[in-house]
């Protein structure tokens, strides 16, 4: 079993002494007159749009706010959404496909900490979050920043893709209704340590080959853009994240080469693969130059894609100048939609991970987690 993370137990400890019995969420037609806006701290790679909203396709993006009252504004824009709130470190409520202006009341009157957090995977469309508001007579108050990042890179197995279903064969309807992020291994692992986190990863996209040779960009070109589709880009000067967790490699192995791919055989797509790869963490270690690097992989596909791993986590470390590590992982039973990892399996990856890092002989952690500031 997981450690109650820390940071949860901070941030619970900014409510009010006699929590609240009935905190609700409910619709409102607006944001209220005379609200004012609170600047968010927003967590996943999202851009700033105006003064407070913020239009984010990444998954694993998630919006706080502190503030002294009983309760709190939040809006957010159209889009195929399915978003967590969060009082205080408890889940209160799940809106599918929310639109507009949002009440959290029924708090008692004190301090408190609101996080609004995206489970589902926008490979469609950009969507927005509008921002949190306040009575201009209620306070707003610093929120805990956290020293301690992560960043998580990879497919749907990173995503989280139906994680929450218990069956393989799922329409996209589906599939949609049981993805999860916010339960997948990232965000467990981020909540263990009590981390701020990112999550770049995209369903059927591989290092050089997407799912079944599919169309688009690959995660490693798409990684730069802030928005997928390219349509924003950001260098991000300000995340710098002491551990970076990569698991790609599904969609290049998993299924056979299609006639007229560019790859003569499967040696040339590995040789590809390997080459692409180390690249590509290359480029990731001159961004985090600090960061520890760990790449993970199932046993999945014969053993292909675990043996490929080892071959760029080889090369690496002949290549020196970074900490790079390799995690296998063995026992997934991949029960959900389409043969993908179960939130039991998240749980499992989740603590490979975490004994790994407790095991590391240098902590990549910073000694204090978290600090306070105004966002």
């Amino acid at each position: 079993m997981l450690r109650k993370s820390m940071l949860w137990l901070a941030l619970s400890g900014l409510a009010g002494a006699t929590g609240a019995s009935q905190p609700t969420v409910s619709v409102l037609d607006a944001v209220p007159t005379g609200h004012v806006p609170v600047a968010a701290v927003a967590g996943g790679r999202v851009v700033r749009s105006g003064e407070a909203g913020m239009a984010y396709q990444w998954p694993g993006a998630y919006f706080e706010a502190a503030f002294e009252g009983d309760g709190i504004v939040f809006a957010h824009g159209e889009g195929d959404v399915i978003l967590h709130v969060l009082v205080d470190g408890q889940r209160i409520d799940t809106l599918h496909r929310p639109l507009g202006a949002y009440r959290i009341a029924g708090l008692s009157p004190g301090r408190h900490v609101v996080r609004v957090e995206v489970a589902t995977e926008s490979q469609a469309g950009a969507n927005r979050f509008d921002g949190f508001s306040l009575p201009a007579a209620m306070e707003a108050l610093p929120i805990p920043v956290r020293a301690r990042r992560i960043e998580f890179i990879g497919d749907s197995h990173t995503v989280g893709y139906a994680n929450l279903s218990t069956h393989r064969e799922c329409d996209d309807a589906e599939v949609w209704r049981t993805t999860d992020n916010t339960r997948a291994f990232g965000a467990l692992v981020a909540r263990h340590y009590g981390a701020d986190y990112r999550v770049h990863a995209i369903s059927g996209r591989g290092v050089v080959r997407n799912y079944d040779g599919g169309a688009g960009d690959t995660l490693p070109e798409a990684y730069p853009h802030a928005l997928l589709g390219r349509s924003a880009t950001t260098d991000d000067t300000g995340w710098q994240p002491q551990v970076v967790v990569m698991a790609l490699g599904t969609n290049d192995f998993s299924t056979p080469l299609r006639e007229g791919e560019r790859w003569g055989g499967r040696a040339a797509l590995q040789d590809d693969y390997v080459q692409t790869y180390v690249s590509f963490v290359r480029s990731l270690h001159a961004r985090y130059p600090d960061a520890r690097f760990v790449l993970w992989a199932t046993d999945g596909a014969e053993g292909e894609i675990r043996a490929q791993v080892s071959r760029v986590v080889e090369r690496l470390r002949e290549a020196g100048g970074m900490q790079v590590d390799f995690v296998p992982v063995d026992g997934l039973v991949m029960d959900a939609c389409h043969w993908h990892p179960s939130a039991a399996d998240d749980s499992l990856i989740a603590e490979r991970l975490i004994r790994h890092l407790d095991g590391m002989a240098d902590s990549p952690w910073p000694e204090q987690a978290t600090s306070t500031a105004m966002p």
